[in-house]
């Protein structure tokens, strides 16, 4: 075994700016913590949930509220902030104006393991230091008087139960129930001051000054006599199990009340684990740059267990973690992609933990984690990513878990109705009928069900192999050969109005453009659907270098744009390399030199985009590094362009993996050549067991591309674990009018040569005996359609099935709206909202009309006078979302649509903060008239009020099904 480097003994720890990703859209927190620590204790300047605020702190922000005990990293949603204390002078208040203080950032410091401010109110300096599951304060009053300390329970969150119980006059005792992202986070907490408070001032939830009784407990004021100078230590174990496991927490890991030596602790905790990787470089800056995004990744996943192995599970009972160490925290969809990749290298113990946490999560459960938090299951981001890592430790050699149990709950994952995989399993893809974000889903479930085919593949489970590795392929269903595009389909056909620029309800915080490019485990197949590696290549260049306006709906995660590549959010991060597998690597390391030295910093605005637990920070120190996991579940990684002279890794099993980089400056980012002490890289490749074997990597690196070198550049994508010979592509639909007055022509396209379609027009499900499609036929009443295509070699093997109902219009009607619906809310077209199909209250399917800051106004020719009786129209509300419903309709009558007669004003009583998405009909009954012409106007919400997260924003209308009887 090699001894460890001397080296290791440097402080690495400071080179870390915990203040990177503060500023801009980063979202992270400079507080005290330990590694994947359970305690995360940092200031709070934000109270509220809004976008920059999700970790509680901003950089551009002036005011401390306080310090809390929990805070999340670079997430898009708010949650956390817990038990929050602060330091005072004054009258005792549980007002968190009166409380909070200015500050100024010149008084602030952050390391790892370690925060300092100086208070304007009062100019009290407070420092903080943590454990794995407790936390130290020190408040250093400069005046003589009374200091007080506040504990608010009620502090951002949604509070369901709190309580604050005085032991004696240094002990308390407390818990909190709350809401937020988690919908029922449990926190309990033991404190203790270094010395006993004079007085105190406890508040339930009420006024101040009003008693104390039941209900929630607010908080309190300890207010203790200071002479000038004098400091107050407090020290606070958590737990989500009990106030004792809080109290046997404290006590175990800070037992006395030196807060230099719990720091100096904190710090050597740092310094071992940021020692695993040492990278050489003259420029501080990009030292500093990299050691943050290192420390970045060692954020989260958090420990969530007490020192007795109690843990709160996701079936909210308490259990005791066997053998492995509990976790919480897992924001799957962003870090599978490259955070778990690097724990399988440098955190390979606690990748055990890891999957041990997904297996029992399983069982208490039900299913495997999507983006667990605090144990509960937000069902955020799409796909079933625990899959991918599960896969991607074992193809790794890792598999210290019951592979058994790991292969039933991946099944289990794969095999639910959630979000759409029903539909997903029976067609072959998911359409924008069935579920939102029907492209991402699609994309991201195919190559998950990749990953449960590898595993199958390593258990000998041959049938599970073979069924999962055909499913991988449901990606084809949705690339369109003639725009070259993963293009939403709709009623079975393409999504006529299609743009790959729009950011829109098919995509996931992205676009076509970015999305075409998701299909990690199937490379080679996909290269050839494209037209060869020139025509990929061709692809690539567009998407670098067209355009970077995107349009549709603006998505603040689409940041850090080169073209329409979009580096501050995850579906971009691995396209820069797949300029390797069409042999042509000098492209990807020219745009990943210009991603690293463009887009990282170390600023408070350093990160492009946000942190998301470790992802955004992970593509850094891979790509840094000079290598890639294009496709986690592969035990290979795409070579790169390293930034750094020398990378050494120090592995858990005691050997060195190395790189160097002869020659490598800002103009020397191209690679001449690599070599290897012991394997040829001329695969352009790098192998998992390369590393653990603590191989030598040699680059040489100039300032031109090495063309001679990149000829020989064969970056051979990931094997799959066997053929796709049994898919076949599903059929695709085209019509001029899905919806039709007199009739419609269908055509039935299929892509895949070798194969015929057969159809049914009564529905499914498709009996023995469908027709033979030879070519287009017309209908002339509303119809469903049914399609698979066969192999003529071997009509067993089939599509799956397209389904599409068109249908026929049951009046002459027409309609002409005044007011412009925004183009990704369309409803189905300008007769959405007389086409007799109502939208549901799944928006994002696309079945209602939208309209933003405007009044909604549209005039319907019945065609002929006629007695009316009842008039109603459809609106939705989905306030989270910024839909509300229209302040008031109105209806009017005409018999020559100009001259208009008010009819009636038409109200409601749906609250506005009410959170349920809700469908309301604003109808009416009508004396018998006769009218030609019928006006309806909605007057809408307007600005989003103050206490809305949206607030100033306009709101949206949303229509749909007008009716006239």
């Amino acid at each position: 075994m090699q001894k460890k480097d001397a080296s290791l003994e440097n402080h690495f720890s400071s080179y870390v700016n915990p203040f990177i990703g503060t500023g801009g859209h980063g979202h992270t927190f400079p507080g005290a913590t330990l590694p994947f620590g359970m305690i995360q204790l940092s200031p709070d300047t934000r109270v509220d949930g809004s976008w920059d605020g999700c970790s509680g702190y901003h950089a551009s922000d002036k005011i401390i509220y306080g310090f809390s005990h929990t805070h999340l990293s670079g997430t898009g949603c708010s949650d956390y902030g817990d038990i929050l204390l602060m330091p005072s002078v004054g009258d005792p208040s549980l007002d968190n104006i009166l409380y909070s203080s200015p500050f100024s950032h010149t008084y602030e410091k952050a390391t790892p393991g370690y925060y300092a401010v100086k208070l304007d109110k009062g100019d009290i300096q407070v420092e903080l230091t943590a454990t794995l599951r407790a936390g130290m304060h020190k408040y250093i009053f400069p005046k003589a008087g009374p200091g007080n300390v506040v504990i608010d329970l009620l502090h951002r969150d949604k509070t369901l139960e709190s309580r604050l119980e005085v032991i004696d006059k240094t002990h308390l005792e407390g818990m909190r129930r709350s809401q937020a992202w988690a919908k029922d986070q449990h926190i309990y907490f033991s404190l203790e001051f270094s010395r006993p408070f004079k007085t105190s001032l406890l508040l339930a939830d009420a006024k101040e000054g009003e008693k104390m009784e039941g209900g929630r407990d607010r908080g309190g004021v300890f207010t203790f006599d200071m002479l000038a100078g004098d400091s107050i230590l407090v020290k606070i174990g958590i737990s989500t199990v009990s106030m004792e496991g809080a109290r046997k927490n404290l006590r175990a890991e800070m037992p006395g009340w030196d807060f230099l030596q719990v720091r100096k602790e904190a710090e050597e905790a740092w310094d071992k684990e940021l020692g695993k990787i040492e990278v050489s470089s003259s420029d501080k800056d990009k030292m500093k740059t990299f050691y943050s995004a290192l420390y970045h990744t060692m954020l989260q996943p958090n420990l969530n267990m007490d020192v007795d192995s109690m843990y709160r599970g996701m079936d909210n009972k308490v259990h005791k973690a066997l053998g492995f160490n509990y976790y919480s925290v897992f924001s799957l969809w962003d870090t599978f992609r490259a955070a778990h990749p690097l724990y399988t290298i440098i955190e390979q113990n606690r990748t055990i933990d890891f999957i041990q946490t997904f297996l029992t999560q399983y069982k208490e459960g039900g299913r495997l984690p999507v983006w667990e938090l605090a144990g509960n299951e937000t069902d955020c981001m799409i796909g079933y990513h625990a899959v991918s890592v599960i896969a991607d430790a074992a193809m790794k050699g890792i598999k210290a878990f019951d592979p058994k149990l790991a292969l039933e709950a991946m099944k289990k994952s794969a095999n639910s109705d959630l979000f759409g995989l029903k539909a997903y399993r029976h067609q072959g893809y998911l359409s924008m009928n069935d579920e939102p974000e029907s492209v991402s889903k699609t994309l991201e479930y195919a190559y998950d069900d990749w990953c449960i085919s590898n595993l199958a593949f390593q258990m000998g489970k041959e049938d599970d192999q073979k069924e999962y590795l055909l499913r991988s392929q449901n990606y084809r269903n949705l690339f369109d050969p003639e725009t070259g595009f993963m293009r939403p389909r709709k009623n079975g056909c393409w999504l006529e109005e299609f743009d790959p620029k729009e950011v829109s309800n098919n995509y996931t915080e992205a676009n076509a453009w970015q999305y075409t490019f998701f299909v990690p485990h199937d490379l080679d197949r996909y290269i050839s659907m494209m037209g060869g590696k020139e025509k990929f290549e061709a692809k690539l260049d567009s998407f670098f270098t067209t355009s970077s306006q995107t349009t549709g709906r603006d998505q603040a995660d689409i940041t850090g744009m080169i073209g329409q590549y979009a580096q501050g959010n995850e579906p971009s991060h691995h396209i820069a390399y797949l300029y390797n597998y069409c042999c042509k690597p000098w492209k990807t390391q020219q745009y990943i030199h210009k991603i690293i030295t463009e887009f990282y910093n170390p600023t408070p605005e350093g990160l492009i985009g946000n942190e998301d637990c470790g992802q955004m920070s992970a593509w850094y120190v891979f790509s840094s590094m000079g290598f890639y996991p294009v496709t986690p579940g592969s035990p290979q990684y795409a070579i790169g362009a390293p930034l750094f002279s020398s990378v050494r890794i120090h592995l858990e099993n005691g050997k060195l993996f190395t790189i160097h980089a002869k020659e490598v400056s800002d103009e020397n980012y191209y690679v001449q050549k690599v070599t290897s002490s012991h394997v040829p890289f001329d695969a352009g490749v790098l192998f998992h067991q390369d590393i653990m074997n603590g191989e030598t990597v040699n680059f040489e690196m100039g300032p031109q591309p090495n063309t001679a070198y990149a000829a020989n550049f064969n970056c051979a994508p990931p094997a799959g674990s066997g053929d796709c010979k049994g898919f076949v592509t599903v059929p695709v639909f085209s019509t001029a009018n899905q919806i039709f007055r007199n009739k419609t022509t269908i055509t039935i396209r299929e892509y895949q040569e070798g194969t015929k379609v057969y159809y049914l027009t009564d529905g499914f499900p498709l009996t023995s005996h469908p027709k033979l499609y030879t070519g287009p036929f017309s209908v002339d009443k509303t119809t469903t359609v049914t399609a698979i295509a066969r192999l003529e070699s071997n009509p067993d093997v089939c599509s799956g099935a397209a389904m599409g109902t068109f249908h026929k219009l049951p009046h002459w009607w027409t309609l002409n709206t005044k007011s412009e619906y925004s183009p990704q809310y369309s409803g189905g077209g300008p007769d959405a909202l007389i086409d007799g199909i109502r939208g549901d209250v799944n928006w994002r399917t696309g079945g209602w009309q939208g309209f933003q800051g405007q009044d909604f106004e549209t005039i319907i020719d019945l065609g002929s006078s006629q007695t009316i009786h009842q008039l109603s129209a459809g609106f939705l509300q989905d306030e989270r979302s910024w839909i509300m419903m229209p302040r008031e309709v109105d209806y009017f009558v005409s018999s020559d649509g100009k001259k208009f007669k008010h009819l009636v004003t038409v109200d409601h009583s749906v609250s506005e903060t009410d959170e349920a998405v809700q469908i309301h009909e604003f109808s009416v009954a009508v004396r018998a008239q006769k009218t030609r012409y019928i006006k309806i106007k909605a007057s809408k919400y307007g600005k989003l009020p103050s206490w809305h997260p949206g607030k100033g924003g306009e709101a949206f209308l949303f229509v749909d099904e007008i009716t006239v009887e």
